[in-house]
Parts: C-alpha cells; structure tokens; sequence
C-alpha cells in the first residue's frame, strides 16, 4: 500500500519531470526562447532581482507590499464578513434584507470594481487593499452563512430550552458549529484574495509583484514576467499550507 513518503516522492518526481521539459523545450530552440526563457536565464534573473530589486525597488519590498495589500484586504474581509455572514444565516429578516444584494454582487468579478473603486476613492494604497477585501468580504459571507443554514435545527432547540440568549446563541452555539463552513470560506477567500492583488495593483500602483508583472510585459522584459509569476505561485503555496495548519488547529476534532 503507497505511503504518505511515497506520495510525497510522486510530487517532487512531477516537478522535475516539469523542470526537464522545459529544459529541453527551451534550449532546443522548439519554443522561441524570448517567449519562453530558459531555466538558466531565469535563474540569472531571480539573482538579479534579489540584488537589485525592479525598477530601482528593492525585491523585498515589491513581495511586502502585495503580502501587505492581501493580508490588510483579507483582514478586512474577515473582520466584517464572519459577523454579517452569521446575522444572514441566523436571522431570516436580515437574510431577506441582504440575501438578494449579495445575490446580485457576488457574481460580478472583482476587476469590474476597479474603474468605481478609482472613481470613489482616488489611486492611492486604500483602494487596491478594498478591492482585495471586498472579494475576500464576499467570499466569507456565503459560506459563513451557508455553513449556519446547515446547523441541525435540534442543535439550536436544545440550546434554546436550556435557556440561551440571543448573544450567547451565536457565540457559544452558532458560531462553533458553522466553524468549518467559515474556515472554507477563509481559505477559499486568501486564495483568491492573493490571486486579486495582480488585479489590485493595476490601480496605479509603484511597487508589488502585479506591478513588476505589468510594468515587465509593457517593456517586454519576458523573465521578470516569468519570475514574478512564479514567485505569486510560491507563496500561494506558502499560504495554503499555513491556512491548512490553522484549519487542523481550530478544528482539531475533525477526523476523529
């Protein structure tokens, strides 16, 4: 029977039979190597960035500044979707209020804010950190809600007839129960929140990773393209991973 080693052994195997081909697709001259770099010519690169940075900004500061924007838009989208996603879920009069503007919100993509968000608010930092929260807002509302829909009704009586109040409901009923459900929203919410700052960053911003990425195909600087694609892709995976052992913590009883 394979084992969680043996697994672990597939996936690097997968990453260097990627790297190989690309390799060999790249200095073989198969695909035009100003399309696609070489993996020695974006190793020069990723070196030149780390000592130099990109347009005269350190490489530090461009990857702070999109870590900054997501984590303050996330943080945002936490902080107010978890309450209003409980009150829609719980209360069917601020369910019939709200359900339907959130119906008809939270198809529209995020980009389609970008020219009303510069209209409101200007092109300074609080927009793109908006943009990114409002997603981020959007995301957390459905599935706290969703997950306080699912909690068995009996659950709720049981609470009711040993005497909880409305504040007690939510906080020591409601609000473990639909932990999960909240916890998909999270993930799902910095996934896309981290995937929104190349978006959010088109509003005139002078440093991050989605500015570097714009500015480096205006110029047709194809590496930095490349490179800042790949370093969004690494600490996407750096932030699944902390939000998979934040989910395994809070919701330890799980499995079990």
């Amino acid at each position: 029977m394979p084992t969680n080693r043996s697994y672990r052994l597939l996936s690097w195997l997968t990453w260097l039979f990627l790297l190989v081909a690309w390799a060999l697709i790249s200095n073989m001259g198969w695909v035009d190597p100003v399309i696609l770099p070489s993996p020695q010519v974006m190793f020069r690169t990723a070196i030149d960035f780390v000592a130099a940075g990109y347009s005269n900004t350190p490489a530090w500061r461009h990857i702070g500044v999109s870590v900054m924007r997501t984590f303050a838009g996330l943080g945002g989208g936490i902080l107010f979707g978890i309450p209003v996603g409980l009150l829609i879920g719980y209360y069917r009069p601020v369910n019939a209020i709200l359900g339907p503007i959130f119906s008809f919100i939270r198809p529209v993509p995020p980009i389609a804010f970008i020219p009303l968000v510069i209209l409101y608010f200007g092109i300074g930092e609080f927009p793109k950190i908006l943009l990114i929260g409002i997603a981020a807002f959007l995301y957390i509302v459905l599935n706290t809600s969703n997950g306080v829909r699912a909690i068995p009704i009996d659950l709720i009586r049981a609470a009711l007839n040993l005497g909880a109040r409305p504040h007690q409901m939510i906080a020591r009923v409601i609000l473990p129960a639909a932990l999960p459900q909240i916890m998909t929203g999270i993930k799902t919410a910095t996934a896309l929140s981290w995937a929104i700052v190349v978006a959010a960053e088109l509003v005139a911003a002078q440093a991050g990773l989605g500015y570097m990425i714009m500015d480096a195909s205006t110029f047709f600087r194809v590496p930095y393209v490349y490179l800042g694609i790949v370093i969004i892709g690494v600490i996407g995976i750096v932030l699944e991973w902390g939000t998979n052992v934040m989910e395994h913590r809070m919701l330890h009883w799980r499995g079990r």
